[in-house]
């Protein structure tokens, strides 16, 4: 997956780059690769690099609920009394 999103970018890029080249000498064919890299781009690199990267995250750890309210009290009470015994 990460080989596949790292291949599909830089063809984005790759094919964008192109796009602007090839647009000053006929700007019908620069304009539709430009398209088509941004339609790629959007429509599914975007898409699959959010499964990617969210795939095994549990949303839960990021709602704000009770328990992690409290957890962050508790690691900033932490980081400042660190920071108290190192001065």
């Amino acid at each position: 997956m990460k080989y596949f999103l790292i291949t599909l970018f830089l063809a984005c890029l790759i094919t964008l780059g192109t796009g602007f080249y090839v647009k000053t000498a006929d700007e019908a064919t620069g304009d539709l690769l430009i398209g088509l890299s941004l339609l790629v781009g959007f429509f599914i690199l975007m898409p699959v690099f959010i499964y990617h990267r969210w795939k095994d995250k549990d949303i839960k750890d990021y709602w704000l609920t009770k328990e992690n309210i409290d957890k962050m009290k508790k690691y900033r009470k932490e980081e400042n009394q660190n920071k108290n015994s190192k001065n």
